[in-house]
């Protein structure tokens, strides 16, 4: 914030020009301290450090918020770190990009414009960190600096700052996701890399540069993106280093073992795979699915995907979890040329977190995981819907023996019950209501099955995961010795973040927008327009409803609702109202949408005697950047029939 490095530098090049007379060439730290200490400098950067995670909730809360329609156009409180000085920490710097060729010929962004940016997100050992958004071009201008804090967690939160031989066995890498924003908002995966910081720790004097080349992800994952100049540091130094010999021999010893061990799976998988096509021929064509290939072509086994994930305060029921993971935008992989093919690409947690949308397989991960963490017993389902489209989706299994399905893209929970072929045509069977065709296998973080009944329809299946006549098992210790934490190959899981949306301001913007464009739209058409700021307060509570229905499947408030819409249309009027909700806070798109509904369009084309319009807008936000806008039009008019 206070680019405290421009102002060390100006500084030091002053004192530099004044101080080094021909006598003395030697400037001592002490001099270069003073020097700044003098300009004052330190005592700004003391300043800023406060030492405290300060965020003004007190004042917050207690502080009378101002009408919704004058925003408050404070900046948002930044937290501040606690920088302990017990602790060893890693400096990463990021010095620009170089060879981004895609956007060779991009012009230079005018003052003002709106251009498509880069942004850097980071993870390492829990901690995240996202830099500035930079505009798009060939040379990007990256300046940030992130301090990772590196601490050995099994030895405790007193223990002594850790050594480099300490560091040398935290195999963790910082991992480097690299995000696209083009001028519509949309979010696009550029490159995900895994960065082996530990060639720090034999550097010279404790910093080293790295070169960081990029690759492109899916079917791009072998062409390069661009080139990251990346300085790396560590605080405080290290007394002793290491030789290169001994990180070089570490690393290698690492590969060797965890190819040993993926060598391993993979003979283990095949001779699984064989036993399962034996107990009958047709299993070749159900969608058993083993390993899968992440953002960067690696193949890596299903079950590394998932892994228990507590949200901390960030959600609160299992139900609210669906709900946040199905207002993650849904996207499918890109695939170059037509052919209808599904791209096969399963993405790390945090590329689809901070990518903000993704694949129907993502969203089941990371709903399984997340009801792991609420203590259920939860799998990820791999198999077919209508039409044979190969999809996922995700099942809990009560201690009661309840088969529940949850669908991860829209929230919505289904009881399985399944129909036994074998009863007599009288017997009044379950009409299942989801819309899941055939399953192929489920998985979590430390099971697999392969389902081996005679029939791979989901309505006929028996859930009887402990009988192996019905589902096949793979060996849990197989499955360990290449998905547990800490195996080379499982990037570690990050953290869920707090949205840092204001809902109330987002919900005025839309909410402003949407009324210029109705106005501009209704002008088009030669009709004026009249807003009813009342009838429009008054949607609010029709709007917190569905969202409290979308999240615990019970409405309540509807009675006060229409009460209110009766009291506020007069007799002889007629009132008209069309609730709709999106994913995304783009206003044109949202209501590009909402005029290709009859019923929408009818109200906001409304013609006739005393009409008055309303909107209302509301965003409710969920962590990381997730949001679900809720936007209702309506109207009321004099029916002249």
């Amino acid at each position: 914030q206070l680019d405290v490095h421009g102002k060390i530098r100006e500084v030091l090049a002053e004192t530099i020009r004044e101080d080094v007379a021909p006598e003395h060439q030697q400037l001592s730290t002490e001099d270069l301290m003073r020097a700044l200490r003098q300009r004052g400098i330190i005592d700004d950067v003391m300043k800023e450090l406060k030492f405290i995670t300060d965020v003004n909730e007190t004042e917050r809360t207690s502080a009378p918020k101002p009408s919704t329609h004058f925003v408050d156009r404070e900046p948002p409180v930044l937290k501040k770190t606690n920088i302990d000085p017990t602790r060893r920490h890693l400096y990463l710097q990021v010095l620009g990009g170089k060879a981004f060729l895609e956007h060779l010929q991009e012009p230079e962004p005018l003052p003002g414009q709106v251009c498509s940016t880069f942004t850097l997100c980071l993870h390492f050992r829990n901690q995240r960190f996202r830099s500035k958004p930079v505009p798009c071009a060939c040379e990007p201008d990256f300046h940030d600096g992130f301090l990772l804090e590196v601490h050995k967690d099994s030895l405790g939160d007193g223990s002594k700052m850790v050594d480099a031989t300490t560091m040398l066995s935290i195999c963790d890498p910082v991992h480097m996701v690299l995000i696209k924003t083009d001028t519509f908002g949309e979010t696009a995966l550029v490159a995900s890399y895994f960065l082996e910081w530990r060639s720090v720790l034999a550097a010279e004097n404790g910093r080293t540069n790295v070169a960081v080349e990029l690759l492109g992800v899916g079917t791009e994952s072998k062409v390069s993106v661009g080139v990251l100049n990346i300085r790396l540091e560590l605080y405080p130094q290290l007394s002793k280093v290491l030789s290169p010999e001994v990180t070089n021999t570490q690393f290698a010893l690492e590969h060797q073992k965890t190819s040993e061990k993926e060598r391993l799976f993979l003979v283990y998988a095949k001779q699984w795979w064989r036993e399962y096509l034996q107990i009958r021929p047709t299993h070749s064509a159900r969608l058993v699915k083993i390993f899968a290939q992440d953002e960067n072509g690696v193949n890596r086994p299903v079950c590394s995907y998932v892994r228990p994930l507590r949200a901390g305060r960030l959600l609160d029921t299992p139900r609210q979890a669906a709900r946040f993971v199905s207002v993650l935008g849904y996207e499918r992989a890109p695939v170059i040329g037509g052919g209808g093919g599904k791209q096969e690409q399963w993405c790390t947690l945090l590329a689809f977190l901070c990518r903000n949308k993704g694949d129907c397989e993502d969203h089941a991960n990371l709903l399984c995981s997340l009801l792991l963490g609420f203590g259920l017993e939860a799998f990820v389902c791999v198999g077919t819907k209508a039409k044979g489209v190969p999809h996922a989706w995700v099942m809990t299994c009560g201690t009661d023996g309840t088969i529940t399905f949850w669908e991860s893209l829209t929230g919505h929970r289904y009881i399985h019950r399944p129909i036994n072929p074998a009863d007599p045509p009288a017997v009044e069977q379950p009409k299942p209501l989801y819309p899941y065709r055939t399953i192929g296998c489920i998985f979590n973080h430390q099971k697999f099955f392969g389902n081996s009944q005679p029939s791979d329809a989901v309505e006929v299946c028996v859930f009887d995961l402990h009988d192996e006549s019905k589902w096949k098992p793979m060996s849990g210790e197989a499955i360990k010795s290449v998905c547990s934490p800490g195996t080379s190959p499982v990037p570690p899981f990050p953290p869920l973040c707090a949205s840092t949306l204001d809902a109330a301001v987002a919900s005025n913007e839309i909410e402003v927008q949407l009324r210029v464009l109705v106005s501009e739209h209704r002008k088009d058409l030669g009709l004026s327009t009249m807003w009813d700021d009342h009838l429009s307060y008054l949607l609010s509570p029709a709007l917190a409803a569905y969202e409290l229905e979308r999240t615990t499947s019970i409405s309540a408030g509807n009675e006060e609702f229409q009460d209110a819409v009766r009291r506020a249309v007069p007799d002889g009027h007629t009132f008209k109202g069309f609730p709709i909700h999106f994913v995304y806070r783009n206003a044109r798109r949202a209501f590009a949408t909402c005029l290709r509904s009859p019923f929408c369009e009818e109200i906001i084309c409304c013609r006739g005697d005393q009409v008055r319009l309303a909107v209302r807008v509301r965003v409710f936000t969920y962590p990381e950047s997730a949001c679900a806008v809720w936007i209702m039009f309506a109207c009321k008019y004099r029916s002249v029939l």
